[in-house]
């Protein structure tokens, strides 16, 4: 075929595609046929973004995690390419023979597939096979890239492109591409993972991204730098930074270590960090979850190994823990090959849906890297000034970060009078403790004592604390103590340190500050009660006979 004849059959096809808004159209979601719970989320999925029931592929595959080529072949790869050119969601010619790997050969020019869904059952990573390693130079001249192990979602990602070598990785055209050519987009297929600990998990990525998507983004951001590495710190630096401008009252960790069990963690809907081996910090909390449409990606090395564990790696237990969005590699990718933060979120808020922004993110095909989330969820679709005009709408433990984010903005503006007045505005109607901590502080620093600790005086009237509002209620406490209020700090801690679930490594080190609250209001049993309790648990463990 002549490229002058591709390319006009291309130009037709990309119009076309891009005349029908209807992106759920254009998605294809596979499942496993001998999953029965890979087949419900399929169906779940294509109910609830009115994907048509044709466009499910049920094929029969190994029900393990990690598979060999052979096997990925024979029931992932083939059978699914078959099926698509057959039912020309690829634009293909077949071929009588098989690469160097055993795959049917095809001659593609283009597909009209807007993202495929991959659900959990599905196998995830394919093991190196040391029978089919050829050099594949200029990549594999360095030692790390002589493998041909990888992500099954990332070797998908390339059924429209033949014969690439499955050794080493193959460059993302669409990396960091503000405007891909047609070319481009037809060379690669996107794709996303409804996966997770359990079956549950998988169904909840899908009704968190819609429910987000009826109110807009609501909580708070956290950018762990950790300070490993000046290229990944180059990153979530600018993370950072483009967080703040979008106004999101944030908290940036700069410390050494990833964040302590300590750290506030209230409603965290963006999480940016690095690096540890497992999930770790305020979300082991007993109890932790995250708000609805919550975006997290922990830069690490193996964070996908396995998506069935709640507590090893960082994708599983993100999703297990209520994440709608998130990220990892199977194997290690090294640093320059992950997703990188601040292009995710960048792509992200401009109004990219979830499996546009991350493969424009994402600089390498063919290898370590899974999308976990609903592809088509839009996290930026209802901007802060729809959030503002229906505040009485929107869920009323979410609604007071609406408030911060207006504040920030109004704070940049210049505007610091209007933003404090809103403040209280926002706390007269719907009291929250976010609201009320920034309030204070605010008046605080203005000097007005009395005014910062009414903007927290309901918060000792509260009489439980869900475990990631832990450390918001802390500072609250230590708000009303600087404002001259340790009466109404001590009820808060009272509060805190009688909730069954505070585990210890929270307990002990908030002790002192309990115990200074109660001594400076004049409760000197409770000061005794809890002084006994530091020394109790400061006490050397007793050594074995």
């Amino acid at each position: 075929m002549k490229w002058s004849v591709v390319w006009l059959a291309l130009v037709v096809w990309a119009r076309a595609a891009d005349g029908d808004g209807n992106l759920a159209s254009r998605v294809i979601i596979l499942a496993n046929s001998d999953d029965p719970d890979s087949v419900r989320i399929a169906r779940h999925y294509a109910e609830v973004r009115a994907v048509p029931a044709a466009n499910l592929v049920v094929l029969p595959m190994p029900q393990i995690e990690t598979i060999t080529w052979r096997e990925f072949v024979t029931t992932i790869w083939d059978p699914l390419v078959a099926q698509l050119v057959r039912e020309r969601w690829i634009e293909a010619i077949p071929m009588s023979t098989t690469d160097a790997v055993g795959r049917q050969k095809y001659a593609p020019y283009r597909h009209r597939i807007a993202a495929l869904v991959v659900c959990r059952g599905v196998p995830l990573r394919i093991a190196h096979d040391p029978a089919l390693y050829v050099d594949a130079p200029p990549f594999t001249v360095r030692s790390e890239f002589r493998t041909n192990a990888g992500a099954v979602d990332a070797e998908l990602s390339l059924m429209a492109i033949p014969n690439y070598p499955i050794n080493a990785f193959v460059p993302n055209p669409l990396f960091q591409n503000e405007h891909p050519t047609l070319f481009e987009l037809a060379t690669v297929v996107k794709v996303s993972r409804l996966d997770g600990p359990t079956a549950n998990d998988a169904l909840g990525l899908v009704d968190r991204a819609v429910a987000a998507e009826k109110s807009g983004l609501l909580g708070r951001a956290y950018v762990d730098i950790s300070e490993r590495d000046p290229v990944g710190n180059a990153w979530l630096e600018a993370t950072a930074k483009q967080l703040l401008e979008l106004g999101y009252d944030t908290d940036i960790d700069r410390a050494p270590a990833t964040m302590p069990v300590t750290a506030r963690i209230d409603a965290p809907v963006m999480y940016f960090g690095w690096y540890g081996g497992n999930v770790e910090g305020p979300f082991m909390l007993p109890g932790f979850r995250f708000p609805p449409g919550a975006i997290a990606l922990h830069i690490h090395s193996y964070s996908a190994t396995t998506l069935r564990s709640a507590t090893s790696g960082w994708v599983g237990p993100f999703v297990a823990r209520g994440v709608t969005a998130t990220m990892g590699n199977v194997y290690e990718p090294y640093l320059q090959f992950n997703h990188r933060p601040n292009l995710l979120l960048r792509a992200l808020a401009k109004g990219q849906n979830l499996v546009d922004a991350a493969y424009f993110a994402l600089q390498a095909l063919s290898w370590q890297e899974v999308l976990v989330g609903d592809p088509l969820y839009r996290p930026f679709a209802i901007p802060l000034d729809e959030q503002m005009k229906n505040l009485g709408q929107l869920p009323p433990w979410l609604a007071g970060y609406a408030v911060l984010r207006r504040m920030h903005q109004l704070d940049a503006a210049g505007q610091q009078v209007e933003a404090t007045a809103l403040a209280a505005s926002a706390q007269r109607d719907a009291p929250s403790l976010a609201v009320g901590l920034a309030l204070a502080q605010r008046l605080r620093e203005a000097g007005d004592m009395e005014a910062a600790a009414k903007a927290l005086g309901f918060a000792p009237l509260l009489k439980s604390f869900e475990p990631e509002e832990w450390s918001l209620a802390r500072e609250a406490a230590q708000m009303l103590a600087r404002c001259g209020q340790p009466a109404r700090a001590l009820e808060i801690w009272q509060t805190l340190l009688h909730l069954p679930a505070l585990p210890r490594e929270v307990r002990q080190p908030w002790l002192d500050d309990a115990r200074a609250a109660a001594r400076s209001a004049g409760d000197t049993v409770q000061a005794s009660a809890w002084q006994a309790e530091i020394d109790r648990l400061n006490e050397p463990p007793l050594r074995a006979p």
